[in-house]
Parts: structure tokens; sequence; C-alpha cells
């Protein structure tokens, strides 16, 4: 039975001391209940003896400590799941915001979820398509991955984010697909843009959303990931779904950790992050992969935009060293009017190697992303030395690199928020855009490929 305490010591900003207390744990729910009969709830930041540390859900305003009670209730934060989630859209504490009533569950789940044995891990290993060429022909996604999303402040992010997944889909065999979407701490107009979007295209019946905008509490921002990670678990691990989770934005996300680690008085670490930053995100990013004997999967694709573009700031440093390589958006790219301004070079997927090629895209798909980007980056640095040294310069085969380089980026990369591309549209683009170069060029090629593939006409 939980207990019911009066001793509400004092309140500072969203911080509230609880004296006198017994057998209370780190994270726990508290329901503080006013004379008026008024609910606030909030969650243990910190338990010091006989004293209990609780930070609010919403603002302590109007709060009057002489009457109210506090009762501690033996769990974390919750999520109630049943199979009826999808199609459903949520606000960041898991709350229904849409017109469907409360879920009726057949598992109630704790949000931070349990830790995964490293040796029941699956090794990732098939290809997801998600119809965006520079993603899946150059820095493939693998089921079971995490592949971040790198942007910068006022890059389309959050369009490519609504394309991937309204388009994203498991190639090949009939298996059930769906895609949790996490908002975290956007404004109404974005968590509207992403519903209406949803709704427009249809995606919406296979997919769950929580939606935490920018005024909500700095302390749900922190739980709404994690109800999405756990909403993905159930999906894959019991209802044998294959998960994509995409969360926007996780640099919204470390700001909320760096607030409540300010709140806590703790020391700060690098920017004013708090040192164990690098294990809390893990915590978010570990939880997708495969189990074995398992047939669902989570693959995630967190976004984050980088303060003043910087790679080397705390949020996507850190990012990058837990999870398998990165998209980098350019705004070099975006001021050129190329969507999605995807900058390939910088670019990494860690495991593309091990969802392409034969039985899972195409025997010719390494041979010709590797002669893709050799191509791509000869071709860059010729149009940066004829910008330098004129045209003149040139030789003219560094003239047809750099021609490949332009069509390379209008023809290949860009492609349009509509267009759904499929693997096999994406590998003969690239042969198209070969065509560009003389065969004795295309060194990276084998000749059988060449003899295959090679569009002959122009």
């Amino acid at each position: 039975m939980p207990k019911e305490y009066k001793t509400i010591r004092e309140v500072v900003g969203p911080l509230m001391l609880v004296d006198q207390v017994e057998g209370v744990k780190y994270d726990e729910l508290v329901k503080i209940k006013q004379a008026s009969g008024e609910e606030r709830i909030g969650k243990v930041l910190e338990v010091n003896e006989d004293k209990a540390l609780v930070q609010l859900f919403s603002s302590s305003q109007g709060l009057k400590i002489s009457t109210a009670k506090a009762t501690f209730l033996g769990h974390g934060i919750e999520i109630k799941l049943a199979p009826d989630i999808l199609g459903r859209v949520f606000d960041g504490m898991g709350r229904p915001v849409d017109d469907g009533g409360e879920i009726i569950p057949t598992v109630v789940r704790d949000i931070n979820g349990s830790p995964l044995n490293p040796v029941a891990r699956d090794y990732p290993s098939e290809f997801i398509q998600t119809g965006i060429s520079a993603i899946d022909g150059l820095n493939t996604l693998v089921r079971g991955q995490k592949l971040p999303i790198f942007s910068g402040s006022g890059l389309p992010h959050a369009r490519l984010a609504a394309q991937i997944a309204r388009q994203a889909k498991v190639l090949g065999k009939d298996e059930e697909f769906a895609v949790v979407f996490a908002a975290v701490g956007i404004t109404f107009e974005e968590a509207d843009f992403f519903i209406q979007d949803f709704k427009r295209s249809g995606a919406i019946e296979r997919s769950v959303l929580f939606m935490n905008l920018a005024n909500d509490p700095a302390i749900e921002r922190i739980a709404t990931p994690r109800m999405a990670i756990t909403c993905a678990e159930y999906l894959a691990y019991e209802l044998g779904m294959h998960v994509l989770v995409i969360v926007t934005d996780i640099t919204n996300y470390a700001e909320a950790l760096r607030e409540v680690s300010a709140a806590r008085k703790e020391v700060p670490g690098r920017r004013g992050y708090p040192g164990y930053m690098y294990t809390d995100l893990a915590t978010l990013y570990e939880r997708a992969g495969r189990i074995k004997g398992k047939k669902g999967s989570i693959t995630q694709i967190p976004i984050l935009t980088m303060p003043e573009d910087d790679k080397t700031h705390p949020i996507p440093d850190l990012t990058g060293y837990i999870t398998e390589g990165q998209i980098i958006l350019s705004r070099e790219l975006y001021l050129k009017g190329i969507f999605p301004p995807i900058d390939v070079l910088p670019s990494l997927s860690r495991l593309k190697d091990k969802g392409i090629g034969e039985g899972k895209t195409r025997e010719d798909h390494s041979e010709t992303m590797n002669q893709l980007f050799a191509a791509y980056a000869r071709g860059k640095e010729a149009k940066e030395l004829s910008t330098i040294l004129g045209e003149a310069a040139l030789s003219d085969m560094d003239k047809l690199y750099a021609q490949f380089a332009t069509e390379f980026e209008l023809q290949y990369v860009s492609q349009g928020y509509h267009e759904a591309r499929s693997i096999e549209e994406t590998l003969d683009l690239g042969w198209k855009l070969l065509t560009i170069l003389p065969k004795s060029e295309l060194k990276r090629i084998s000749l059988e490929n060449i003899e295959k593939y090679y569009p002959e006409e122009k």
C-alpha cells in the first residue's frame, strides 16, 4: 500500500523536498495531492537517508505545502501497451491525444526497460529500403542498426524523417513492419505537420506517434524517447514486428538532461552537459538490435541538430561513438536547392557491407557504391580547383569528373520529397551517371558487372 506523507519541507522551482520517508526508490513516481483535491505528479530524483528530492512534472506554482500530501507509488513511469496502439497518437507521457480513447493494456511496462544480454544479440544483416538513394545506395540502413541523422538548425530534417517513416520497408519477405515516431521538444506546428503527413499518406496505420511539445516540462522530455523504445520493444519482441524507431530531436533531449542536472546542482561536464550524458544516451541507443530466436527487430534513426553545425559538439560527438555511423545533412547542398541535402562523403553506415550484395540488394551494389564515392570525391576536388584556378586549369578528364559531381548531386542525391526509389532504380541511376566517365575509369568495378549492367546508350 503506497504511503502518504505530510512532511513536504520546501519547494524550489520544480523541485520539492519530502522529509522522514522510508523505502523510497530512485525514479519512483510521486503523487502530490492538495487539500482542494488537485493532483500533481513528480518523480524521485535523489534519496538521502530519510529525505527524498522530487521533481514535479508541472510547475510548482500555487502549491500549498502545509496542506499537501505526497504519496510514493512504488514504481517508475510506466506505459500501457496493447496491439491496438498502432495508428495512435500519444503525448510525451504516453497519454492518448487523438480521439481514440484510452488504451486497454495487455501489458504494462516500465519505460526504462531491462538491459539486453549481449550474448543474446543477433548481428544486423538485412537491408531496409528507405526509398532515398543517398541512404540506400551509399549509406545503407541495416535491420537492427542505429544510424543517426546529423542536421543543422533550419535544415529539412523533419521532412526527411517524415519521408523515411512513410517509405521505409523490409524487402523480399512479407513481414510486418511498424514505425514508432517520437518527437521530443518540438513546436506545435511541427507536431501538426508530422501528424497530418502520417494521416495523409496512410502511414499512420502502421505507426505509433509520441509528441512531446516545447512547452511541456523538461522532465517529460526525458521520458518520451524511452516511451517510444519501450513501445517498439513490445511490437518487436512480443508481436514479432520489424520496428523502425525515429526520434527527433535528440538535442532537445540532451538540453532537458542538462536542465534537470543543473536543478540537482550536479557538477557540470563539457559545455555544461552532465558527465553521465554518454551513459544516458547509450541507455537509449543500445536498446536497438535483434535478439536470437526472436522474429522482430528494432532499428533506430535518432535525429539531432548540431549546434552551430559543429560535429565536435558533445551531443553529435557522443552519439557518433555509440551508434553505427551517421547521415550528415549539408547546408551547402540545401542552399543549392537539393533535397534531401545529404552530404554522402562524410556520411557513413558502418554496417552497410552486411546488408548489401546478392540476395539482399544486387551483386553490383558494393562495387558501384565504391565507384560512385571515388568519382564524386574526385569531381568535387576538380570543381574546387576550377573555382581557384579557373576551368582552363582542368584536364579533359577532370572536366568529366566535375560534370559527374554536378549531375550526381542533381540526379542521385536530389530526389524530392515525394519520390520513393526502389533499390533497383537507385543502382540503375548510379550506372547511368557512370556513363559520363569512360569505361577505362571504372577501376573499382569488375569486368563481369560492367558487361552486365553498363548502359550502352547514353
